[in-house]
């Protein structure tokens, strides 16, 4: 046996055990379903709890990436602190899901060879017992030309076990052979179901296995309804174009994954497709009324970090709001001033000055209005002599000291920007609230009481402008 066999096994005494209880094949994977959602139960409770945390960090993830919008590095490393923090893991809400993937798997296998894993048959003896069917068999039975072949030889089985056990070529392993009934319902479990169900003839088998793959494609959509309305989270908060195109393909999607799995698999996995999605109906309602405190908790938070975010947007526009105030109270203060020079600039003017005032030997002319300090607050160039070495050293400084500067005037130039994208930000608000203003005017002019609608903003704004102005002229003469 290889080591699928071994893995698969505990699956298929599981299924042995219902079988041998029931007498029916499928009852027996209808209480497989069940056992495997008892057994997944707490698992996908834990995923639900996992995804309703990640949700209520939602509004920290976003102030960690506005804060590092620039830097992505960072971005990921505090958002992986922040999970290390609140002990979040992000795929486990994902990961529990996709547990039944990894049970259907297994259960498709031991549906398609139940002599191998029901019976503990290897590849010899099930040569040799398929040679002894095809003797009572009506239509020969071909390993090479269909996959399920075990099913039909089992069906042979089933219908001639004892003429097939008292064969002496069997006799060896004649202990291990099991009379499998795939019947249920009046339904052969083991047949393909086919949609084309005009080109055979109308039985009520026919019809039954056509409706099966039906039936668990309704259940499916059923249940992907049920979960969205139930989920608390999702049914509070507001879906993006993004995540309700995503919503309506996983519906879509879903009952096309099961009417493809009904039209292409025996009937029996039909059967356990319809009963899981039945039971994960059940599951999702009980889920549902068990973390009803923590699916509170959660749309609380969300309810909270949306306030917050409003406040903070209030508060932004407030200090706007009085940063303006105080340019403008800054600039009626101003109205009329020069700007005065510190008074250490106007004691510069000592001797020190005359000695870096000349060509050579000879002092420059300097008469009243001479003012070394005009061009640069260091005062005059100290004379060169072309032919002296140069001053490495000071050369650097220079350079350095026109780099800070430069880093300086860019700093304040992007600070400038900001101020006035604020500005810019408050007028358009401003001038929307005006135009509100100005309808609600027209509609009582209409009525004998018009009324003249300005800019709120716009006097202000004049204001400032004539006093900049004002300061500038003065400043001139």
């Amino acid at each position: 046996m290889d080591f699928a066999y071994y893995i698969l096994t505990p699956f298929s005494w599981l299924l042995q055990f219902f079988y041998d209880l029931t007498g029916s094949y499928g009852f027996a994977l209808i209480l497989f379903a069940v056992v495997v959602k008892l057994i997944l139960f707490p698992f996908s409770l834990k995923g639900k709890k996992s995804m309703i945390q990640m949700n209520m960090l939602q509004g920290k993830m976003q102030q960690i990436q506005r804060k590092y919008a620039n830097d992505k590095q960072r971005q990921n490393l505090e958002i992986q602190k922040l999970y290390e923090k609140e002990k979040v893991n992000p795929m486990g809400g994902c990961l529990w899901s996709l547990l039944p993937i990894f049970i259907l798997l297994p259960l498709y296998a031991i549906i398609r060879q139940p002599m191998k894993y029901m019976m503990g048959l290897d590849e010899t003896q099930i040569t040799t017992l398929i040679d002894v069917l095809n003797q009572y068999a009506t239509t020969a039975i071909d390993p090479s030309k269909s996959v399920y072949y075990q099913l039909i030889a089992s069906n042979v089985l089933f219908e001639n076990f004892d003429a097939v056990v008292a064969n002496p070529a069997v006799a060896a392993f004649a202990d291990n052979l099991k009379q499998l009934d795939f019947s249920f319902l009046g339904l052969a479990l083991s047949t393909v179901p086919t949609w084309k169900i005009w080109a055979g003839p109308i039985t009520w088998n026919a019809i039954g296995t056509f409706l099966i793959p039906i039936v668990s494609a309704c259940t499916g959509l059923l249940f992907s309804i049920i979960s969205m309305r139930t989920n608390q989270l999702n049914k509070n908060q507001p879906e993006n174009e993004q995540a309700k195109s995503t919503s309506r393909t996983m519906m879509i999607m879903s009952p096309v994954i099961s009417l493809w799995v009904g039209y292409s698999m025996p009937a029996a996995m039909s059967i356990y497709w319809v009963s899981n999605n039945v039971l994960s109906l059940v599951q999702e309602l009980l889920a549902g009324r068990i973390l009803k405190k923590d699916y509170e908790a959660a749309a609380a938070a969300r309810a909270e970090q949306e306030r917050l975010e409003k406040e903070e947007e209030k508060q932004r526009r407030r200090e706007a709001a009085e940063r303006k105030a105080q340019a403008i109270a800054d600039a009626k203060a101003n109205r009329g001033k020069k700007k005065a020079k510190p008074a250490e600039e106007k004691k510069k003017s000592d001797a020190s000055v005359i000695d870096v005032s000349r060509v050579g030997i000879r002092s420059y002319a300097r008469g009243r209005a001479y003012d070394p300090y005009r061009y640069s607050p260091d005062g005059p160039t100290p004379y060169k002599d072309p032919g002296a070495p140069v001053d490495e050293t000071a050369v650097e400084k220079a350079l350095e000291k026109k780099s800070d500067h430069l880093q300086a005037v860019a700093a304040e130039g992007v600070a400038d920007e900001l101020i006035v994208n604020e500005i810019l930000e408050e007028n358009a608000a401003a001038d929307s609230a005006a135009e509100t203003t100005e309808t609600v005017e027209s509609a009582a002019a209409d009525a004998g009481d018009a009324a003249d609608v300005q800019d709120p903003w716009a006097g202000i704004d004049a204001e400032v402008e004539a006093i900049n102005a004002e300061t500038q002229d003065k400043d001139k003469e």
